[in-house]
């Protein structure tokens, strides 16, 4: 049976997300006051507000789910053949940074490639502005199943705990990236990480934007996989969704992924629509255009 007072410990102990969020919520007090001050416009009150609703339901859903998992994770690192033998000196956690890194490029990928994932991060890309408050507009039901991904790294040999730590440090190089108060860094560090202009392009919902730049923090990944876009100067991003809301209610803003997905699943006319519908990117529809990301593009 998994170990759940040891998961739960864990859990208790994978507190680097709740020491950083103060210097979050300070980052976007700063900005929205040199938004003000320089009249940027990237701040409106009831989408943050949206946005602080959304990080608040992420903490409450993810408790449960998180407990499980780190549990299974427990389990993995117990049967590891490798297990006490990665341990904890440098050549582990750089080669554990790269191996979170490309995990999360690929759970990130397959959030915007499958429809079923979509649903439970769409909330993340609800907003029509880019600024640190919407960076904590979390997906939330991605936080349900999200952990999942990263066992095979407890398989290989590594402690959980220095997956958790791992996976919380890439989350908060994410929450940077969020931001148009900076335009471009130096090539170098262009060419090799996830930028605020990288991560302008991953809220885009232009065509040329669509689904594009999956990275954590390192945006080789995309170049490698042929999802990379640079940010155009000559097309502006235009943040939000292909077919934005129009409201920053709360509960819309939870759930319209899962609505708008059963509303399909309840259209479809058989089994193998109904699997479409799961398994296939958003735009994919069984009676009407075909709005994939891909697709625009090609036709475009």
């Amino acid at each position: 049976m998994p170990d759940f007072s040891a998961a739960q410990q864990l859990f208790v102990e994978d507190d680097l997300i709740q020491y950083v969020v103060p210097l979050f919520i300070l980052a976007v007090v700063a900005e929205a006051i040199w938004s003000r001050v320089r009249r940027k416009g990237v701040y409106h009150a009831p989408d943050t507000g949206a946005s602080l609703a959304m990080l608040a339901a992420s903490a409450v859903f993810e408790v449960a789910p998180k407990i499980a998992v780190i549990a299974l994770m427990i389990v993995c690192y117990e049967i590891s053949p490798l297990r006490g033998v990665v341990g904890h000196g440098p050549w582990a956690w750089v080669l554990l940074f790269f191996l979170d890194d490309f995990t999360y490029y690929w759970f990130h990928r397959l959030n915007h490639s499958v429809r079923f994932f979509w649903a439970g991060h769409i909330n993340h890309h609800s907003s029509e502005y880019l600024n640190y408050g919407t960076a904590l507009r979390q997906g939330v039901g991605e936080r349900i199943y999200k952990l999942l991904f990263w066992l095979w790294l407890p398989l290989l040999g590594f402690e959980p705990g220095m997956v958790l730590l791992m996976m919380g440090l890439n989350l908060s190089y994410q929450f940077w990236v969020h931001t148009e108060a900076v335009r471009r860094l130096p090539a170098w560090f262009e060419a090799v990480f996830n930028t605020p202009s990288h991560h302008r392009v991953h809220h885009g919902s232009n065509v040329r934007y669509l689904d594009r730049n999956h990275a954590g923090v390192l945006i080789v990944w995309d170049k490698l996989f042929g999802t990379f876009s640079p940010e155009a100067e000559e097309e502006p991003v235009v943040y939000g969704l292909t077919e934005n809301l129009g409201t920053n209610h709360p509960w819309p803003v939870l759930v319209h992924g899962y609505a708008d997905l059963w509303r399909d699943l309840r259209r479809a006319k058989t089994a193998r629509d109904r699997w479409r519908y799961l398994a296939r990117a958003p735009g994919w529809s069984h009676d009407g255009p075909d709005k994939r990301s891909e697709t625009l593009r090609a036709s475009a």
